[in-house]
C-alpha cells in the first residue's frame, strides 16, 4: 500500500436531496491528499429487495432525519476503514458488508454505505490525478453513453397523476452525446409547448419532466409521439422507452390502472403492452410487471425481446445474483443499476458485469432523489455500460450528470465513441 493512498479520515454530514429530504454526505481524506465525496440518492418507488435506508423514524423531518446512518458512519465505519488502501476498492467493500452483516444493510444502513464507498471511490481517484471514469475504465475501451431522458413524468413521481412512472427518449442516431442532448432539448420544449396550447401546463414531476395532465396513459404516449413529430425527429433518429413501475400498481398477478379504472391479468397486461409496441415506437420498457411476477416477466420478455429492450429494475435491484437467475429463467434482457439499490461500489459493479456476461443491456441510474453528486456519470463512461438514465432535461441536479459527461465527450483523452443503438440488446430495425 503507499502511503499515499491510505485513508487517513473519514467524516459524514447530513445533506439535502432534491426533494428536499435529508441525506447522507461522506468525505474520505487520504494521507496524500487525496479527496472524495459521496452523496446518497433515495428512490420514491423502490424494491423490496434492495439495500434498506437507515432513517430515524419519529415525528421529525417526517421519520427521514439520517442522525442514526450518520453516528454508524462516525462510530463504526470511519474506525474500519481508517488506515486502509484506498485503491483496494473490494477490500473496503467486503470489510463493509462484514460490518454490517445483514442481508439488506439494515443495521449499517445501505444510505450509509454506499455514501462511504463511493467516497473512497472518488479518494482513489483523485490520488492518482486522474477523472474517475479513467480510474474505473482501467485502460479499457469505454463508449460515451446513450441518454435517456424522460419527457413526461409520471407514476410515484408525479402524484401518480399517470399509472406509467416515466415517458423517455431515446436519441439512437444521434452522431454524439452533444447531438443526443440537442434533440431532447428539442422534443423536452416541443412537449412543453403542447401542454402549453391544451391548457394543461401545470410545472415539473420530481425529475424535471412536464407534469403529467392526462385523461389515460395512452393520451401521455400520443402527446410524446407529437412531441417527437413536431420537433423533427419521427424519422426513426429517436424511439420511445417507458418505465411501467408496474409494481406500485401491480401483484398478485392483477394490475390495477387508476387513472383509467381498469384492472388486467398478467396476460391481459402483457397483451396491452403489446398493443402500445404495435402503437407507439417503442423500443425499450422497464419494469413492465410487478417485481413477484417471474411469469409474466418471462412471458413478456418471450414475446417482446427480440425486439423491445426489456429492463429489470425493481426485478432485479443491482443484484448480481439476481440477475443470474433471470438470466438463466429466460427473464429481461437488460439490468438497470442504481447504486444504492446494491449498497457498495463493488457489488454495483458485479451486478452490471453479470449483465454484460448475459448478453444483455446494462442502463446506469440515477434515483428521483437526486443530488448534485455525478458520480453515475463516470460509472456509465468507465464501466462502459453503453446506458445512462438520469431523468429530464431540467433541474440542476439531473443536468449535472449530463453536462458532466458533455465535458467528459470533449476531453483529449477521452477517445470514446458515443454508443447509439450499439448499447441495445436488440438488432437495428
Amino acid at each position: 500500500m503507499s502511503s499515499n493512498t491510505r485513508i487517513e479520515h473519514v467524516r459524514a454530514f447530513r445533506v439535502w436531496d432534491s426533494r428536499g429530504r435529508p441525506t447522507v454526505e461522506v468525505e474520505v481524506r487520504l494521507a496524500g491528499g487525496g479527496f472524495g465525496r459521496g452523496i446518497t440518492p433515495a428512490g420514491a418507488s423502490r424494491g423490496i429487495h434492495e439495500a434498506v435506508e437507515l432513517r430515524d423514524g419519529g415525528a421529525t423531518l417526517g421519520g427521514l432525519g439520517v442522525a442514526q446512518a450518520i453516528a454508524r458512519i462516525e462510530r463504526e465505519i470511519a474506525p474500519l476503514l481508517q488506515g486502509r488502501d484506498a485503491l483496494d476498492q473490494a477490500g473496503i467493500d467486503a470489510a463493509l458488508i462484514a460490518l454490517d452483516g445483514t442481508p439488506n444493510k439494515a443495521r449499517l444502513g445501505g444510505n450509509a454505505m454506499i455514501a462511504s464507498s463511493m467516497a473512497v471511490l472518488f479518494a482513489a481517484a483523485d490520488a492518482q490525478g486522474i477523472p474517475l471514469w479513467q480510474h474505473l475504465a482501467q485502460a479499457r475501451a469505454v463508449r460515451i453513453p446513450l441518454p435517456e431522458i424522460q419527457i413526461f413524468g409520471g407514476g410515484a413521481h408525479a402524484g401518480r397523476r399517470v399509472d406509467v412512472q416515466d415517458f423517455i427518449v431515446m436519441p439512437l442516431g444521434a452522431d454524439s452525446f452533444d447531438e443526443a442532448l440537442h434533440w431532447c432539448a428539442d422534443i423536452y420544449r416541443a412537449a412543453g409547448q403542447i401542454m402549453h396550447e391544451r391548457g394543461a401546463l401545470a410545472g415539473v414531476a420530481d425529475e424535471g419532466g412536464w407534469w403529467p395532465s392526462f385523461n389515460s396513459n395512452e393520451a401521455a404516449l400520443d402527446a410524446l409521439a407529437l412531441a417527437i413529430h413536431r420537433a423533427g425527429y419521427d424519422d426513426g433518429r429517436v424511439l420511445i422507452s417507458l418505465d411501467i413501475a408496474a409494481s406500485e400498481f401491480g401483484r398478485d398477478g392483477q394490475y390495477q390502472l387508476a387513472l383509467e379504472n381498469r384492472r388486467f391479468s398478467t396476460a391481459q397486461w402483457i397483451d396491452q403492452l403489446c398493443q402500445w409496441v404495435k402503437q407507439y415506437p417503442i423500443i425499450s420498457i422497464e419494469d413492465p410487471v410487478a417485481q413477484d411476477d417471474t411469469h409474466g416477466m418471462r412471458a413478456i420478455t418471450e414475446k417482446l425481446g427480440a425486439t423491445v429492450q426489456i429492463i429489470g429494475d425493481d426485478f432485479l435491484v443491482t443484484s448480481a445474483q439476481r440477475v443470474d437467475n433471470a438470466a438463466a429463467s429466460g427473464c429481461c434482457n437488460a439490468v438497470l443499476i442504481k447504486p444504492n439499490q446494491a449498497g457498495t461500489i463493488t457489488e454495483t459493479y458485479q451486478a452490471l458485469e453479470r449483465g454484460k456476461a448475459a448478453g444483455w443491456g446494462t442502463l446506469v441510474s440515477a434515483r428521483s432523489g437526486e443530488t448534485e453528486d455525478v458520480i453515475i456519470a463516470h460509472l456509465a463512461i468507465g464501466w462502459n455500460a453503453g446506458q445512462l438514465k438520469v431523468g429530464s432535461f431540467a433541474r440542476s441536479e439531473r443536468m449535472a450528470k449530463w453536462n458532466e459527461v458533455l465535458r467528459i465527450e470533449r476531453a483529449s483523452i477521452t477517445r470514446a465513441d458515443f454508443a447509439g443503438w450499439s448499447a441495445l440488446p436488440v438488432k437495428r430495425a
